[in-house]
């Protein structure tokens, strides 16, 4: 990872808001917006803030983020946790309650998440829990983050028996998605991002679907027109289903398409072995698959989205997680995802007309698909 300089272009191109009545936000879609001070002069007064980040991205953007937030508050504190999904422990959330209660922050405290995926959630959880909930922004640094994990409210950390067992559903009040930062994400790490935003095609949108097909190679490129685009059609439509759904009872379960699948290969490799996002992409081939055999969209289809997912870098085939019974361990693994009901797995299916919705499957069809889809 290179620094590169920020501020540039300090520009809201685009606002999505998240729907929620009283608890309604703000998603602003910019350049060089996390080092501009005009970015944060309408957040609440607070008697203090706190910036919750990880090595890899203190080294990058935190400096420069302290030194603008500084301009809006006048005590701003700093904490700073390892960087990988390895982390999102109770350890590591013991560690900020440890610095928040040691820095005197109060129930008019704000934190601040500026890091991807993990911090967003274990930033989110903290203030979900910290005097009984506290205030916090989202500040996604990656593109994972920015289309999907910022967004919605869910927060939480790992089990060693599941992914985000632990949380609470706790609303940001704002999202700030600097495009600018996505500048410094390693290629692995963009590929993860762009399954979240393949995955809002199959679900929702055929015709975004296909504008994907069209610009996939300039969104690896981050040409910023088309990545724009992409963050907000994204937002839009988590917002309308988080809107809809905020606590995940019926449709907004729709937005885990491929992770039912994702989540036992993360589990299954150990955390951090696999991307989330990497994970996602072979989850969404397998839950392609399986809306295949059950009659649910056309084979050509299903080929169509793979080479999609292929071509954003992401790995089509899903690994082995045990070589004596892997449809076994793939099916002990799914059963503690949170759509489970009684141990029956509910898998998100998309259909051919571009919607999806959730299905019990037989084990044994489900065998079957793991079979064809694992290395």
């Amino acid at each position: 990872m290179m620094s590169i300089e920020m501020g540039v272009h300090n520009t809201i191109d685009r606002t999505v808001t998240i729907a929620l009545q009283e608890r309604s936000y703000p998603i602003e879609i910019g350049q060089g917006l996390l080092v501009d001070p005009c970015t944060y002069q309408d957040l609440p007064d607070a008697t203090s803030v706190v910036v919750v980040t990880n090595t890899t991205v203190q080294t990058l953007y935190a400096a420069k983020v302290v030194a603008a937030l500084q301009t809006r508050y006048r005590c701003v504190h700093t904490i700073v946790l390892p960087d990988g999904e390895q982390y999102k422990t109770w350890e590591s959330m013991n560690h900020i309650f440890g610095q928040l209660l040691h820095n005197g922050c109060d129930r008019k405290t704000i934190l601040f998440a500026l890091g991807g995926g993990v911090i967003g959630d274990m930033t989110g959880f903290a203030a979900a829990a910290f005097m009984r909930g506290v205030r916090f922004v989202q500040l996604p640094t990656t593109l994972l983050a920015q289309v999907d994990s910022s967004v919605g409210g869910k927060t939480g950390i790992n089990h060693p028996l599941g992914k985000n067992m632990i949380g609470a559903f706790h609303q940001p009040i704002k999202v700030i998605c600097d495009m600018n930062v996505l500048q410094t994400l390693p290629k692995r790490e963009l590929s993860a991002g762009l399954a979240e935003v393949i995955k809002y095609g199959p679900i929702a949108d055929l015709g975004f679907l296909e504008w994907l097909h069209l610009n996939i190679d300039q969104l690896i490129c981050l040409e910023p027109n088309a990545l724009a685009h992409a963050i907000e059609r994204s937002c839009h439509i988590k917002a309308s289903v988080v809107g809809a759904d905020e606590r995940e009872d019926g449709i907004r379960a729709i937005l885990n398409f491929g992770h039912t699948f994702g989540h036992a290969i993360e589990a299954g490799m150990g955390y951090g072995a696999w991307l989330h996002g990497e994970a996602v992409g072979a989850g969404m081939v397998m839950a392609a698959c399986l809306s295949q055999t059950l009659g649910l969209i056309q084979a050509q289809k299903v080929a169509s989205l793979t080479a999609l997912i292929g071509r954003a870098g992401l790995p089509i085939r899903s690994p082995l997680l045990d070589s004596r019974n892997n449809g076994a361990r793939y099916l002990e693994l799914m059963r503690l995802d949170k759509k489970s009901l009684g141990g029956d797995i509910r898998f998100v299916v998309i259909h051919d007309d571009g919607s999806a919705s959730l299905r019990q499957v037989p084990d044994a069809v489900v065998q079957t698909v793991i079979e064809q889809c694992c290395a």
